[in-house]
């Protein structure tokens, strides 16, 4: 896919409704971003809003992590797919022959949209992780389970930019690393444990880079929008 020429920066719509989603995404265009719709607005909007951003012309991200049975993510990635999303994601933790059933889904749909991965958890450190029962650090656990990603055919992963390096040494140049947890320069870091600015997000070897509420919250998004598309130009 060649879009070097659009946004690297992905706006998280984390919003309760359609109609408050709306009102930013007005203000947009697909030049300065693309468009992740979570669960919540999702369950709340269903199907019919992310048919409507893609009809504006943004790439959507649908970003439902899912995570059950081979057949039944399989037949939700085919769902997904016939959206006509541009990237989707389900959770690397189901396992090589899960991922194989949602690449196989996603596949078949009329149109074929880049299928990442969830690795862990932005969030999780490695208290949260050995809670969970997963022994060894993030960097351990990411490492990991992107080589299964990759192995099983998938188009990259969800990964903290502070492992993005670890992550190239490792995977495929292609291999697609998306970013959350990005707050430019004096954001707050809200609920991220492990967060970078996305210059040195991209310059840590993220290709994506998602950003919620240093854009949804400004009193002028387009602004924000614009100066971090700035700073990124310079870097190319």
């Amino acid at each position: 896919m060649h879009d070097m020429h659009k946004s690297k920066v992905i706006v998280a719509l984390d919003y309760p409704d359609a109609a408050s989603a709306l009102q930013l995404v007005t203000r947009l265009t697909p030049e300065l971003c693309r468009l992740k719709v979570g669960k919540e607005l999702f369950t709340r909007a269903g199907p019919r809003l992310v048919e409507d951003l893609v009809t504006r012309g943004f790439d959507v991200f649908l970003d439902l992590k899912f995570h059950d049975i081979p057949n039944t993510v399989a037949s939700a990635c085919h769902a997904a797919a016939e959206l006509g999303v541009w990237m989707m994601n389900v959770h690397a933790l189901g396992g090589e022959r899960m991922l194989h059933a949602a690449k196989d889904g996603a596949s078949r749909a009329t149109h074929s949209p880049l299928l990442i991965a969830v690795t862990i958890l932005t969030s999780m450190d490695e208290s949260d992780l050995a809670a969970v029962g997963l022994a060894g650090s993030p960097l351990d656990n990411v490492l990991r389970l992107a080589q299964l990603a990759q192995h099983s055919g998938l188009d990259g992963v969800v990964c903290s930019s502070r492992e993005t390096p670890s992550l190239r040494a490792n995977l495929d140049p292609d291999f697609r690393l998306i970013t959350p947890g990005i707050r430019p320069a004096g954001s707050q870091a809200d609920d991220q444990r492990r967060v970078m600015t996305p210059v040195d997000a991209i310059n840590s070897g993220s290709d994506y880079l998602v950003i919620g509420r240093p854009v949804t919250r400004a009193d002028d998004p387009v602004s924000v929008l614009r100066t971090i598309n700035s700073e990124l130009s310079t870097l190319t």
